[in-house]
């Protein structure tokens, strides 16, 4: 029988932390020279600003799931349950007759709007819990993947996620599994009794990526039947991750809605570490004129993204291609703006109410004789970073017979509505 104790034991430490923020955290090395090179370096290095990662408390929380959730599989692997539940699933491939001892309902969920960095925080932590990346044992031979991550196929085919755990165990283990499968040309049913042997076997903890795919599709309520009687014939600990359409499929039912309990998450709130965010990635400019981060852009971001941080990493990214392609090597509003109109197929998704700003900190409004200055213009009137107003804006474009629209377009984030 396996030591339990001996699996855990070779598991790296569980960091809790300060300890965990820095081993999570991802800054890739940035010299501030590289902006005197010439533009093909410079455009080349911008993919930089995707290789950052800065730890929030949903990072913590994952790590901590995964990790715990990993333990209790280990643990089941241990206990003379396991030896009896090895002999059921060799019956079942063979007779096709399922019986799970071990049971259990070791799955949970991870639900998140897309792009806010579920995806990048399991593999970090799944990169700090598989260390080693494979659990071996002499005495009994025993070979265990810690995490095992597949995705949830577009059509929910029962087969080809059965399938797919099978070449994720080949690739890391140099076995046979799916060779065998195919071979064999086995069935459904003959798979699932495999597969939860191998699992029983060789696999810690298994991740279900893109588990929203499970809403539209006929084979949806079968794929997670399956996943159920895969926990029951094996015992490991099954994580479900996808976005806030699947809460629709697993509240249908009690037997579905008890199996997704887990974490959830929406869109970053306007807080300390979306500022904290923004300023990192404003730090790795590779524009040639380099611009300081302010309160107004923060806030520009967190409207253009709805505190979305793919959506945030991309407009800088692509603000500073812009800016270097155009010759204009700076970024500022105008070259966000500019980023934000290519990505005209997110601008239905991103509606996000302005951060609020408590009324003490109003300032107050000034009395009208008070507010000329010395060039005719309003005292508080909106103006760009380059301390243009909208009226002199309205004047320069009226004079050269432009569109109005079109020359607030360079400066601002126009929304055209029908009426």
């Amino acid at each position: 029988m396996i030591d339990a104790n001996a699996l855990i034991g070779a598991l790296p430490r569980m960091l809790s932390g300060d300890e965990l923020m820095r081993a999570l955290k991802v800054m890739p090395e940035y010299d501030p020279g590289v902006c005197d090179q010439d533009e093909a370096v410079r455009l080349m290095r911008l993919s930089d600003l995707y290789d950052i990662y800065l730890p929030s408390a949903m990072s913590v929380e994952i790590y901590s799931k995964l990790y715990l959730a990993l333990i209790r599989s280990l643990q089941k692997k241990g206990s003379r349950l396991a030896v009896r539940q090895y002999a059921e699933n060799y019956k079942a491939v063979k007779q096709r007759d399922y019986s799970g001892i071990l049971g259990g309902s070791d799955s949970f969920t991870i639900i998140g709007t897309s792009g806010i960095g579920k995806s990048s925080a399991i593999s970090k932590a799944i990169r700090l819990i598989s260390e080693n990346r494979i659990i071996g044992l002499e005495q009994p031979c025993a070979k265990i993947v810690p995490c095992v991550v597949v995705q949830c196929p577009f059509d929910s085919s029962v087969k080809g996620l059965l399938l797919e755990i099978l070449r994720q165990v080949d690739e890391e283990l140099d076995t046979r599994y799916y060779d065998n499968a195919v071979r064999a040309r086995a069935t459904t049913d003959m798979l699932i009794g495999s597969v939860s042997q191998v699992a029983l076997n060789h696999i810690g903890l298994l991740v279900v990526d893109e588990i929203q795919h499970v809403v539209n599709s006929k084979n949806g309520k079968a794929l997670v039947g399956s996943l159920t009687q895969l926990i029951n014939c094996s015992g490991i600990s099954i994580c479900m991750v996808g976005t806030p359409d699947s809460c629709q499929f697993f509240e249908q039912a009690m037997q579905l809605a008890r199996r997704s309990l887990g974490l959830h998450y929406s869109e970053l709130p306007y807080d300390r570490y979306f500022r904290e965010f923004c300023g990192t990635l404003f730090g790795y400019q590779y524009v040639r004129n380099r611009t300081d981060i302010t309160e107004a852009i923060i806030e520009w971001l967190y409207e253009h993204s709805a505190g979305v941080i793919s959506i945030v990493v991309s407009l800088i990214h692509d603000a500073q291609e812009i800016a270097i392609l155009n010759g204009r090597e700076t970024l500022d509003i105008v070259a966000l703006n500019e980023a934000y109109q290519r990505m005209q197929m997110i601008h239905r998704y991103v509606k996000p109410a302005k951060p609020r700003v408590s009324q003490a900190s109003k300032p107050k409004a000034k009395k009208p004789a008070e507010a000329a200055d010395g060039r005719g213009t309003v005292k508080g009137e909106v103006k760009t970073p380059d301390n243009v107003s909208v009226s002199e804006i309205v004047a320069i474009a009226k004079n050269g017979n432009r569109s109005v629209v079109d020359a607030l377009r360079e400066h601002f984030s126009v929304e055209e509505v029908a009426v």
